[in-house]
């Protein structure tokens, strides 16, 4: 009896387990492109597959695995797994992902697509089909956010304008966090391949038919080498993905470029308004300074020179004339001050016996000065 509490709670544990596991929906491509649908549970899927439960757990956004002669893949909401014989994909309710499933996927498998392993054994055609689709994506959203940033920034960057569009700054902050979002997936899809690339003994697992069908694995000995292909297959991605990763980080560079553009067009907008602002106040110190004549002369004293007609035009044109007086000095002094200096004078003879590669070295530190000394010299204005 005692034997027997003690096992009928795990039997009624197991039995809960088992129906709260959950339900894949899954589609399922053979070799010839023929499709099929059914919903399975994780437990019985698995056990099916002669997989573990952690297997299709999916624990990594992107990975690569191998199980018991199974591929796993996982490329964030497309979740796979091949065998030697058919492609599951899991939970392919997606609206993107179901496109592509029922449009190009079967025509591939079945050899009417373009790829370039028809060749060779079905796994190589079902991890090229998701590689291709995968980086197709990614390429497809650089292509979405490319004219949008490029057009922000020609806005942006309009030497005109004496302010700047705030709708436009929001817009190109949203793209930059998008092409950041970007860059990020592309960096995590090349590492995952990086490290199926650095294991030799990953790339011999992957090639499933290899271990399984005679016939191939006597062509793989003696002819074609399928981890070979397996290894160029990957590389090819992989380069994909570092051109990829190369454009996006182009198009940030031009973004932190053009936002040091838009900062000195704004820096010297503000050093003209600084700088006529500047001169009206000289010009209103001179007018003040001489109009303490006319105070005294507008004073209720009286003195026999308001007899005169001629002194209110001779007061009147001491004013007006010392007070341009001064105001064009204390111009002239504010343009020698402000001025940008001189740059200094190299004479003749040490230009000429100055090598050609120093030259050419000198022009292109020259070059990446310019930017940051060309801010600095706006802000002196």
């Amino acid at each position: 009896a005692g034997k027997f509490y003690q096992h009928a709670p795990t039997e009624s544990s197991q039995a809960t387990l088992a129906s709260v596991s959950p339900v894949f929906a899954v589609m399922k491509f053979d070799k010839e492109g023929n499709t099929t649908y059914f919903e399975k549970k994780k437990t019985e899927l698995y056990q099916e597959l002669g997989l573990q439960a952690r297997d299709l757990r999916f624990q990594h956004v992107m990975s690569i695995a191998t199980r018991n002669n199974r591929i796993i893949m996982r490329m964030e909401f497309l979740k796979a797994v091949i065998t030697p014989e058919f492609l599951l994909i899991l939970d392919y309710r997606n609206l993107s992902l179901e496109h592509w499933l029922l449009n190009e996927l079967a025509s591939q498998l079945a050899g009417e697509g373009q790829l370039v392993t028809y060749s060779l054994p079905f796994e190589f055609r079902a991890i090229e089909a998701i590689l291709q689709y995968w980086i197709s994506k990614l390429q497809g959203r650089l292509n979405t956010l490319q004219p949008q940033i490029l057009e922000t920034l020609e806005a942006l960057v309009d030497p005109k304008l004496l302010s700047v569009d705030r709708s436009k700054l929001h817009i190109l902050l949203q793209n930059g966090k998008s092409l950041s979002e970007l860059e990020t997936d592309v960096k995590v899809f090349k590492e995952t391949i990086l490290e199926i690339l650095d294991e030799e003994e990953v790339i011999e697992e992957l090639c499933l038919s290899k271990w399984t069908d005679p016939q191939v694995f006597e062509e793989s000995t003696s002819g074609i080498d399928h981890a070979e292909e397996m290894e160029l297959l990957l590389e090819n991605y992989y380069r994909q993905a570092e051109d990829l990763l190369n454009e996006a980080r182009e198009l940030r560079v031009l973004i932190d470029d053009s936002e040091s553009i838009i900062f000195i067009n704004l820096d010297s907008h503000r050093n003209v308004m600084m700088r006529l602002n500047l001169q009206l106040t000289m010009g209103t110190f001179s007018v003040s300074l001489f109009g303490l004549i006319g105070v005294a002369f507008g004073m209720n004293l009286e003195s026999s020179l308001e007899e005169d007609p001629r002194i209110f035009w001779l007061v009147t044109g001491i004013m007006f004339l010392g007070s341009g007086l001064i105001w064009r000095r204390l111009l002239s002094f504010l343009g020698r001050h402000l001025d940008p200096p001189l740059p200094p004078h190299v004479p003749a003879a040490l230009k000429k016996s100055q090598p050609a590669a120093g030259r050419v070295d000198i022009k292109t530190s020259l070059k990446g000065e310019t930017f940051g000394l060309s801010r600095s010299t706006l802000t002196n204005q």
